[in-house]
């Protein structure tokens, strides 16, 4: 078994590779420039947007983990199923539970159908957010202990990465075919309540400015494309997702317990510093 992983570099691509190096199954990390990598887990480069760039890293493959929203989808499928290839996992999105038409349910909604389409086997992981997104309050700490929260009355079961590659790895293992598996962490929790976490973890006394709809809007505009700052404040503020209730899929799938937020930021609290 060897598995190619899109997304090497990333957060979930990045879980996977652990993951597989953890249980000494064989890899292929699809990356654009040189960087270290687990035992057993070989260096693919290329460019996702290109299958051309990594078509002959497919030979021998037996799965892949996909990240969504990338060109020449069709192009990468064929050149998967000529390979060989038997089974692929895909990083989809909670945002699929809610409107399709929306900027971010749309390229998660049209990878799926492709893969779909494609004769290979298949798993869809619809995952929550992730607990890694506490980073993005990493400029705010910089600058003192106040941290402005988008959303702060609503609770989100996070999702830490490495459970997102726990459940990808029994997937391309030849589980759960053709299933939609929806993850998520092992308990809901306000932005103002992972501040407090995050307070614990660094030892540092700090408070969450909870942001009005008004001022969240104005931001989520100021730092992404107006279509995917609508998807993005219609699924929390208007509640067109639900990113709160806990599902038991990760403990059902890997056999271990969600991993908790707390584990999350003391793992990587040299990141906040």
């Amino acid at each position: 078994m060897t598995i190619l992983i899109t997304g090497a570099s990333g957060n979930a691509g990045g879980a996977v590779v652990q993951s597989l190096a953890e249980q000494g199954i064989a890899g292929r990390a699809l990356i654009r420039s040189e960087r270290e990598l687990p035992d057993g887990i070989e260096p693919v480069y290329g460019d996702l947007n290109r299958p051309e760039t990594f078509v002959d890293a497919l030979a021998g493959v037996t799965g892949i983990f996909l990240l969504s929203g990338y060109d020449h989808l069709d192009e990468l499928l064929r050149n998967a199923v000529q390979a060989g290839v038997r089974k692929i996992v895909v990083l989809s999105s909670s945002s699929l539970d809610g409107e399709l038409t929306n900027a971010v349910a749309a390229y998660h909604h049209a990878t799926e159908e492709a893969v779909r389409a494609s004769g290979l086997e298949w798993t869809f992981l619809r995952p929550n957010s992730f607990m890694s997104n506490t980073l993005r309050w990493r400029d705010q700490l910089s600058a003192g202990d106040e941290v402005r929260v988008q959303f702060p009355d609503v609770p989100v079961s996070t999702i830490h990465p490495r459970d997102i590659g726990d459940v990808a790895v029994r997937a391309l293992q030849g589980s759960h075919d053709g299933e939609v598996l929806r993850l998520t962490g092992p308990v809901a929790l306000t932005p103002v309540e992972q501040v407090a976490i995050l307070a614990e973890t660094l030892g540092r006394p700090l408070t969450a400015y909870p942001m009005s709809r008004a001022e969240t809007h104005e931001a989520l505009h100021a730092s992404m494309p107006e279509p995917y700052a609508q998807a993005i404040e219609s699924f929390f503020a208007d509640r067109t997702i639900d990113e709160t209730t806990v599902t038991p899929t990760v403990p059902e799938v890997t056999g271990h317990p969600a991993r908790t937020l707390q584990s999350w930021t003391q793992q990587n609290a040299n990141l906040f510093t």
